[in-house]
């Protein structure tokens, strides 16, 4: 049976392929912006999801100015809305659950629930 590797990176591999600097990758890593991974001799390996986040924080700095510190709200703020999203769907999935489980009881309760009433009078008022 074959194990399903992911593809890494170097840092030299990154760098040349996104036309930054080597030191600006430590740096990224530095200001926790990036985490990859490391070989047992300590080299810098970079997976795809390393790279995908490595575009999002190109794509602020160089096309919309974005310094270092508003990437890093940028991208926290990023996370805490997608686990909120999660949480959302999560808690969706749990409603439907239940929706379905207890979905006959509220079918016969809905036979039953209709009450009759009187037609209501209309009583007209004149206007002098």
């Amino acid at each position: 049976m074959k194990k399903h590797r992911k593809s890494v990176y170097t840092i030299s591999n990154v760098a040349a392929a996104y036309d930054i600097h080597p030191q600006t990758l430590r740096l990224y890593e530095k200001h926790g912006l990036l985490k990859p991974s490391r070989s047992r001799g300590n080299t810098r390996l970079y997976s795809e999801r390393d790279l995908h986040r490595l575009e999002l924080i190109l794509n602020l700095t160089r096309e919309l100015g974005v310094n270092l510190a508003g990437v890093e709200i940028i991208l926290n703020m990023r996370a805490k809305m997608e686990k909120m999203q999660q949480e959302v769907r999560e808690f969706m999935q749990v409603i439907g659950s239940e929706l379905a489980e207890h979905s006959s009881r509220f079918d016969s309760k809905a036979e039953n629930a209709l009450v009759r009433t009187a037609p209501s009078k209309i009583i007209r008022l004149d206007r002098r």
